[in-house]
């Protein structure tokens, strides 16, 4: 599967097509698809129904960029019965599963019209497993110009099973049989008497379980398609910042920041997710301190402790070999790029028969400790899936450890100078912060989906409720003289300046748990300037997604007038607004906020002083193009800083702040 051209050659077809079909249409269409997605297409959704019944993919060859090779070779898949049936669990790990899905995503990827899209979709919908079809139209919708404008149901509300306990979804059943609407208050995973309760509600948090599940629809590993601008620093920084905030949550709750796992030792924290899946059963328990078992059919430990050593190696020497014995340098600042290429792996490894996927079979030994023999034939666990991975404190434990190998290859490369980091035309006089306050909230997710439609037994609203961390808003005035007019690149962080035994943290050891608020360019002028910055304005996190009802009910309004769909197109990668503050204490915890201001010369693309380009590309990139910042991501705290002297330049500007948790908000 290829999709270099794709995006070339549907170009010229999409404006002319998406004329007869507008976006309010495109988005019912995408809406009805995703709906109820383990019955039946409703008879009320006419034209899908006649696609899934009486349209022919392999009849229209012309409306596809490969002359319709993807969807013959799917439908003689189907016709062969060489794919998963439905009401059957999916995971993107299992490979045949995955690979059945890819074909799903290759045809719609090379339809060149709305309409062969959603015809398509309709027809193998009804055709193939219902986890392969939700995975590939999602995949699809967000990287096909044919559908860039729709905005994607929040998976939380299509396939509510994922994230939701069964003790709730027990509950919503009942309630559609009595005919009785409710809204239930849904607990976390452990009780009180498990310390990692205490930050359930990061690892637990459904905006927190979309985002990094759309981060690997982003930037999928499988992926053939046009070339992803530094997708390997972009897995390492993605997941560096999700351990780095993870630590922060823990220590304003007073644990300790998260231990890596080790192949050769057991698992400490076990998990018992509570959930199931729609059809196969539970989700795996997994007890405390369980020992690392080989995985039939998987990896052997031996084979991951192996694996390990390989890339440390690579890491000693300076370099990746490649399959026809070739060396890539790694001991420069495209080295974080290979690297999280290969960590991964990904299809951009330059030898992944030698150094492996770590990360990925990490995620499926992980999720197969259950039962890695196969013996009691238990469905895959929470970590083989990125929708459900971070509920597992097992998660973090994983990522501490890649985040560690990551920190070995950055800390060998020579620290920055004095004159790298200095910035001659800016000095920051001062920085100023309204209070930073978190709280607690109810969130409330509709749960629809979760219930098989009948014809005899009515639709009930049916609810969960949880209890979800946000904050106040608040405003950054960043204080800076210049000497001259210029465009310049601010990156703001915040760091905790204390351990769990409130020691403070020296500048090189805590330097690697700075978590990026905002990355922004703006224009300043000659003397004095104050750089006002709103907390939602930050480009790495996005707001609450639209709820699916919501998503509906004006798809549908904005079809029968005929007017406009009234939503925003936005990306569904991103961290969650909510979550862009850690949480904090009661007395108020210590945090560093460092600003730090570099030439505009760093901005890859002209126009970012008044286009944030989807408003999330600290962590998500910006979708199709490069990465906007040109600096290493993390700079400049990404590189060991042996004499806190060299930082002292006066385009860095470094103040400690306290983050308030108001315990008291319900």
């Amino acid at each position: 599967m290829r999709w270099t051209t794709v995006a070339v050659a549907l170009l010229v077809v999409v404006a002319g097509a998406e004329a007869s079909r507008s976006r309010a249409e495109r988005q019912l269409g995408l809406n009805r698809l995703v709906n109820k997605i383990t019955s039946p297409l409703s008879s009320s959704y006419a034209e899908l129904k006649e696609a899934a019944t009486n349209y022919d993919p392999t009849a229209h060859d012309d409306h596809f960029s490969d002359g319709g090779a993807a969807a013959h070779n799917l439908v003689e898949e189907i016709q062969d019965h060489h794919v998963l049936e439905q009401h059957h669990w999916f995971s993107l790990f299992n490979t045949r599963q995955r690979e059945e899905a890819l074909m799903l995503v290759d045809v719609l990827l090379h339809a060149t019209d709305s309409d062969t899209f959603f015809h398509c979709a309709a027809y193998f919908r009804e055709k193939m497993n219902e986890g392969e079809f939700i995975y590939a139209i999602y995949v699809a919708v967000t990287h096909s110009p044919v559908t860039s404008d729709l905005i994607l149901p929040p998976l939380y509300e299509v396939t509510p099973h994922m994230f939701t306990n069964s003790e709730i979804i027990n509950k919503a059943y009942t309630a559609k049989m009595t005919q009785t609407p409710g809204n239930f208050n849904m607990e976390f995973s452990s009780s009180k008497k498990n310390p990692e309760t205490r930050v359930a509600y990061f690892g637990e948090d459904i905006g927190m379980n979309s985002h990094h599940v759309h981060w690997h629809m982003d930037f999928p590993f499988w992926w053939h398609g046009e070339h992803i601008d530094r997708k390997g620093e972009l897995f390492f920084w993605a997941h560096h910042q999700l351990t780095a905030r993870f630590d922060a949550e823990r220590l304003s709750n007073w644990l300790s920041p998260v231990d890596e796992l080790h192949w050769d030792r057991p698992i400490k924290d076990g998990f018992a997710p509570h959930t199931s899946y729609k059809f196969g059963g539970e989700f795996p328990t997994r007890p405390d301190n369980k020992a690392f078992d080989d995985v039939d059919g998987v990896a052997r430990m031996s084979d991951m402790i192996i694996t390990e050593s390989r890339i440390r190696d690579a890491i000693a020497h300076g370099y990746i070999e490649k399959e026809d014995g070739t060396h890539v340098n790694i001991d420069d600042v495209h080295g974080i790029d290979v690297l999280g290429d290969v960590i991964e792996s990904s299809v951009y490894s330059p030898n992944a028969a030698y150094y492996g996927a770590l990360h990925n079979q990490a995620h499926r030994v992980l999720g197969a400790q259950a039962d890695p023999h196969g013996k009691f034939n238990m469905p895959p666990g929470v970590m083989e899936h990125f929708e459900t991975a971070t509920r597992d404190p097992a998660f973090f434990r994983l990522h501490k450890y890649m985040d560690n190998i990551f920190k070995e290859h950055k800390d060998k490369l020579p620290p920055y100078t004095k004159e790298e980091l200095l910035h001659d035309n800016i000095h920051i006089t001062g920085v100023d912060v309204t209070e930073l306050k978190t709280f607690f909230e109810d969130f409330e997710n509709d749960l629809g989906n979760a219930l098989d439609t009948t014809e005899t037994v009515a639709d009930v609203k049916v609810t969960a409720h949880v209890a979800r961390l946000n904050h106040e808003p608040y405003t950054y005035n960043i204080y800076a003289h210049a000497d001259h007019d210029e465009t310049i690149t601010v990156r703001v962080y915040l760091t905790p300046k204390y351990d769990e035994n409130q020691i403070a943290y020296d500048m090189d050891d805590n330097r690697w748990g700075t978590i990026l608020m905002d990355l922004f360019w703006v224009n300043v002028h000659a003397g004095d300037n104050n750089i006002e910055r709103h907390s939602y304005d930050s480009t790495v996190a996005i707001p609450d997604r639209v709820s699916f009802p919501t998503l509906i009910q004006k798809a549908e309004e904005a079809v029968a007038s005929g007017s406009e769909l009234d939503l925003p197109a936005s990306r569904a990668c991103g961290h969650p607004q909510r979550l862009l503050l850690p949480k904090g204490n009661d007395y108020g915890m210590d945090f560093w906020l460092d600003v730090f201001i570099s030439g505009g010369e760093d901005a890859v693309h002209d126009d970012l002083t008044e286009n944030d380009h989807g408003g999330t590309h600290g962590y998500c990139g910006i979708h199709g193009q490069k990465y906007p910042d040109k600096k290493p991501m993390g700079y400049p705290f990404d590189r060991r800083i042996p004499d806190h002297r060299v930082v002292k330049v006066p385009n860095h500007f470094g103040r400690v702040v306290q983050v308030f948790h108001d315990s008291h908000h319900h």
